[in-house]
């Protein structure tokens, strides 16, 4: 079926092959094929997005009224809605049925504006839907079939080049509007048709992109994750194969590298391959913090500075890192030592392979003036830190926001917010047919930035969305510098360029998220002085502050909700830890010598041995009690007898001997205990004296049958009765 364009008897055709969710098929026209060509065109290059526009239809008397809503509609240009001196305007219109009514046939046109956009703000209106005071005029108009309910269709609609509405347009953004004629209202999308400048200069733009696994509980990923993330398809890979080529600014979380590094020998080859991989590209590049953790929080929670990972080596499992360099042969007169793993120091789990140190990107809108300046008076060995901020926080209303910026003495790169809304759409947008309008919107506001520019470097920032796939993150990426008036910008350019003196809104951060950090901080606090019972702390310091920078991550901000819940899952767990070593309730003890040990246990749940000293405080003077008795080396997870000398006095009774545990530092772990001891220390006396009478009775007994049987005998001999 073909269309003649009012304007200029332009063709147009329309395929209904995508319905149910089935793949577009482009579908041969009875009279020309250009629109099947279009939509060929569309599913190669992906060029069409969400529908912006939803119109509810008033009651109808028709046997076939529409549905209550739920209808999408979507004009999605080709190639960004970039048109060259020449080339054709190539769009396709969607229509999605989400409801579960049929909806009747109805019509689809295609609509221009004479007259370009400049302003920067009408711009940002027109492209979020709001059509008024733009006039347009229709260039094609097409029927739109039926749809079954829970089905769409997609119409490809083509204006040649040597149409007369594409004909003597000067460069710049015209406004283009798709329409659908239906039953109860007209339903609108708007988008843009691109004219760039033939020549003249060219501005540089720098796109940053983050490469993140996600929100996290744990402090790394464990090596199931790492095979699931970074196989063919997970969703590193995906990352890294969408900015290969490119000359996008890596944001990369080093908690990824140091996950697959502390495997060791363990490691997945499919991961120590990505990582290789990563190393490997010449993209310029920064490290996030650790897990992605958002700084303007922890600053807000009342940190002096940024938090840090201290330790991964609870992580670490020496069999996974052996001894790279065999120590000579011994004599046999001397001891070998045991073979100490090889273990790789921090920088080195963390590093991402030649970023720029000091690039601080906290969560959108949470930093503020104090944030960036705060940032901004760190060092990084001899490179002055530099914080990453959006312009919708700088107020910046004109076309063109500079990247390089200072907030007072502080650096700072300011991101186009609009362009980088827009472009993180299509990221994360998996229909081809369906990518175009975010394309096209942000190329449109785009080239009004360059128009302004000047050559100043522009500044663009994809959202943190680990779950991309390698086409759509590809066509945000190129469509940045697509423009024949851009060209790529690496991190140093950006950062060295001329600054423009800028302020920052006021934080936009959750007052509740706020104070449930700083409670994670206290508790952290607290296991750092709870940890001085190991030999080696760092086994649960480097560890719980690993889970924190995990649980601060910027990826969390989008679920408050669930966000809050982990972290008082977490809370509940440092409270485990906190009590995994206390005394064991003791039983009634009776103590009937004068001197001897009391016999306590010590329960140790960590799966480290632990150091401990015993206090017990007698609450009579009747028991001399030993105050302290050490406790080294408490066997993992199993309890531990304790023996504390005591010595009865003078008297007997009942008293309490009080027992708290402390750490080597003084530090109070569990909570306290009571032994009651019944003192019988005069029983001992009583009975030796009972027992020194009873043997000298025995013995004077003794000498006195002795004496009596001896003149018995004399008697006899003498013959005497």
């Amino acid at each position: 079926m073909t269309v003649t364009s009012p304007a200029s008897g332009m063709t147009a055709g329309r395929d209904r092959s995508a319905r149910r969710g089935l793949p577009l098929r482009p579908r041969r026209v009875a009279a020309r094929t250009v629109a099947a060509i279009a939509v060929t065109l569309c599913a190669v290059f992906g060029t069409v997005v969400p529908a912006t526009a939803d119109a509810t239809p008033e009651p109808t008397p028709s046997p076939s009224p529409g549905p209550p809503g739920g209808v999408r509609f979507t004009a999605s240009p080709l190639n960004a809605g970039v048109v060259p001196e020449g080339g054709q305007l190539t769009v396709s219109l969607t229509i999605t049925n989400d409801t579960p009514l049929t909806v009747p046939a109805g019509t689809l046109s295609l609509e221009l504006g004479e007259r370009p956009i400049t302003d920067r703000g009408e711009l940002e209106a027109w492209l979020a839907g709001d059509d008024s005071g733009v006039t347009t005029v229709a260039v094609a108009q097409t029927p739109a079939p039926a749809l079954d309910a829970t089905s769409a269709v997609t119409e490809g609609v083509v204006l040649p080049a040597d149409d007369p509405a594409l004909q003597d347009r000067g460069p710049g953004v015209y406004p283009l509007l798709g329409r659908y004629h239906r039953i109860g209202g007209d339903v609108v999308s708007t988008s843009a048709l691109i004219v760039p400048r033939a020549s003249g200069p060219t501005t540089p733009v720098g796109i940053v992109v983050p490469i993140t696994a996600g929100t996290l509980t744990t402090g790394v990923l464990s090596a199931d994750q790492l095979t699931a993330l970074t196989t063919a398809g997970g969703a590193l890979a995906e990352q890294l194969h969408a900015v290969e080529g490119t000359s996008a600014i890596l944001a990369v979380d080093p908690a990824i590298a140091a996950s697959i590094r502390v495997l060791g020998d363990a490691a997945p080859d499919v991961a120590t391959e990505w990582l290789r991989e990563l190393e490997l590209l010449p993209n310029t590049r920064f490290a996030l913090q650790y897990g992605d953790a958002d700084v303007a929080t922890q600053l807000a929670a009342g940190l002096p500075a940024p938090l840090q990972p201290t330790s991964l080596l609870s992580y670490m499992s020496p069999a996974d890192f052996p001894e790279t360099t065999p120590s000579p042969s011994p004599t046999p007169e001397e001891t070998t030592a045991p073979v100490e793993p090889d273990y790789p120091d921090l920088d080195a789990l963390l590093s991402i392979g030649g970023e720029r140190a000091g690039v601080y990107w906290p969560a959108e809108g949470f930093a503020d003036e104090q944030t960036v300046q705060t940032l901004g008076a760190r060092q990084s060995g001899d490179v002055d830190a530099i914080t990453i901020i959006p312009s919708a926080s700088t107020g910046d209303a004109d076309a063109a926001v500079p990247a390089r910026a200072t907030v007072g003495e502080a650096a700072a790169l300011v991101y186009d917010s609009a362009v980088s809304t827009w472009l993180s759409e299509a990221s994360v947008t998996t229909e081809n047919v369906l990518r175009g309008r975010p394309l096209t919107a942000a190329t449109a506001l785009l080239s009004v930035a360059t128009a302004a520019a000047a050559g100043t470097p522009l500044l663009i920032a994809l959202d943190r969305a680990p779950d991309r796939s390698r086409i759509a993150l590809s066509a945000a990426v190129d469509a940045a510098i697509a423009l024949p008036t851009t060209r790529p910008s690496s991190l140093s350019d950006l950062v060295n360029a001329t600054p423009h003196p800028t302020t920052v809104a006021q934080s936009g951060i959750d007052p509740a998220r706020v104070a449930q950090a700083s409670a994670l901080f206290g508790d952290e606090d607290d296991l750092a002085a709870f940890s001085t019972i190991l030999d080696d702390p760092s086994l649960l310091t480097g560890r719980e502050r690993a889970e924190l920078l995990q649980l601060l991550s910027v990826g969390w901000v989008a679920d408050p909700a669930g966000w809050m819940q982990t972290a008082m899952e977490h809370r509940e767990a440092t409270t485990a830890t906190l009590n995994a070593v206390s005394i064991v309730p003791p039983s009634h003890i009776n103590l009937l010598n004068t001197a001897g040990p009391l016999q306590f246990w010590v329960r140790n749940a960590l799966p480290y041995p632990v150091n401990v000293i015993l206090v017990s405080t007698p609450d009579d003077l009747r028991l001399d009690v030993q105050r302290l008795t050490r406790v080294d080396g408490a066997t993992a997870a199993s309890n531990t007898r304790v023996a504390v000398p005591v010595e009865a006095r003078i008297g007997s009774g009942d008293l309490t001997v009080h027992l708290q545990l402390r750490s080597p530092t003084g530090v109070e772990i569990g909570g306290p205990e009571f032994a009651e001891v019944s003192v019988r220390g005069d029983w001992e006396g009583i009975g030796i004296a009972i027992v020194l009478v009873l043997v000298g009775g025995l013995i004077v007994l003794g000498l006195v049958r002795t004496i009596l049987h001896r003149r018995a005998e004399r008697r006899a001999e003498e013959g005497k009765p």
